[in-house]
């Protein structure tokens, strides 16, 4: 199993934009059409939710629709107003060293359904750069007033109305400036599954903020987080995704006073912070580092090759990850070299992605 990662940038929604819609588009069409039809009723209640949770978005949203094709299904699609269910798995932590804090965290589920791209933009006047989940959501990021944040699966099988989690992690990124910011966009904005989000920025602040449907946000300050939220609630996820053992092990690391981030990320390389279930569809896709202060992003894979990029000027590469029961593997690298598709075929998700209903999806960590 291979996936080709790549870097880009842009300042207004337009070709590059396209290009990654291109890239992703046919297999989240897919995963739609099996699981949600779209009306204009549907489309209308997408604006109104934005303009009353997100109300500085609804012209973007247009400008989004705009360069992407204008159509009903791609309208609603990239509203990201109560989409169909998902889940995942995924881990972070922030640790506080001499060069401030560093949000860490692995994307954990099938390589085939990751997006493999590290997008950069200026839509609105603030430079963003993550990687991306669902064409203009995020699963992970940071801007350029040193605001980093990431997301974990909540391990609550419940929905409602509200916004998928790539949304509103984008959203945070392009209208807050610090932690206190995002915990208060994080409170008032509805989320339509159970997601744990974790924040940091310049100052060394953090908090990890555990969103649900059906309750008010939790404030946590707590530095680490894995896939349940105030306890494990959805037993069969808990011991399959092995949420509190990863929960125990970051929590044992991060006492140690001599912990470097150097050992962290290799901690997160290594079981049981990474997996290599790939045929069960929940391996670890890839370790990403995010540092506000030097406003540095990198992408690490088990073999100890990566790719780092400053946030103010993330140029165009390429590199072609190997996903196999040893771990991930570089097998290439480039600028502007097309090694692979890096198209993600959701007909092909293993069984095992099924649970409840519920197909786990590429961002929601």
């Amino acid at each position: 199993m291979q996936l080709n990662f790549r870097s880009l940038a842009e300042d207004k929604p337009s070709d590059v934009l396209r290009d990654v819609f291109s890239h992703g588009w046919p297999g989240w069409s897919d995963w739609l059409r099996t699981r949600q039809t779209t009306s204009d009723t549907d489309v209308r209640d997408a604006r109104l939710a934005l303009r009353r949770h997100m109300p500085e978005f609804e012209t973007l949203w247009d400008k989004w629709v705009e360069a992407c094709g204008d159509d009903r299904d791609v309208a609603l699609f990239l509203s990201f107003w109560s989409p169909p269910r998902y889940l995942v798995n995924c881990s972070q932590a922030v640790l506080l060293d001499a060069d401030g804090p560093v949000l860490i965290r692995n994307y954990d589920l099938d390589p085939q359904l990751n997006e493999s791209t590290l997008f950069s933009t200026n839509w609105r006047g603030r430079r963003v750069a993550g990687m991306v989940e669902g064409i203009v959501g995020l699963a992970d990021g940071m801007n350029d007033v040193g605001l980093a944040a990431s997301l974990t699966f909540g391990g609550r099988s419940i929905s409602g109305a509200g916004f998928g989690i790539p949304m509103i992690i984008r959203y945070v990124l392009e209208m807050c400036a610090d932690v206190a910011q995002a915990i208060e966009a994080l409170r008032a904005i509805p989320s339509h599954m159970s997601y744990n989000v974790t924040v940091a920025d310049a100052s060394g602040d953090w908090a990890t903020v555990y969103l649900s449907p059906d309750r008010p946000a939790i404030v946590t300050r707590t530095p680490f987080t894995t896939n349940h939220q105030i306890g494990i609630e959805w037993p069969r996820h808990g011991r399959f995704s092995n949420t509190q053992g990863r929960s125990d092990h970051l929590e044992q690391l991060l006492q140690d006073p001599t912990l470097t981030a150097d050992r962290l990320i290799g901690e997160f390389l290594t079981s049981p912070l990474a997996s290599t279930g790939y045929d069960k569809g929940f391996g670890t896709v890839y370790t990403a580092a995010y540092r506000p202060v030097s406003q540095t992003i990198s992408l690490n894979w088990m073999d100890g090759t990566g790719e780092a990029w400053n946030l103010g000027s993330v140029d165009r590469r390429e590199r072609l990850v190997n996903f196999s029961a040893a771990g991930s593997k570089s097998i290439s690298s480039g600028s502007g070299q097309a090694v692979a598709s890096g198209s993600k075929t959701f007909a092909h998700a293993p069984q095992g992605a099924l649970n409840s209903g519920l197909l786990h999806r590429p961002s929601m960590g």
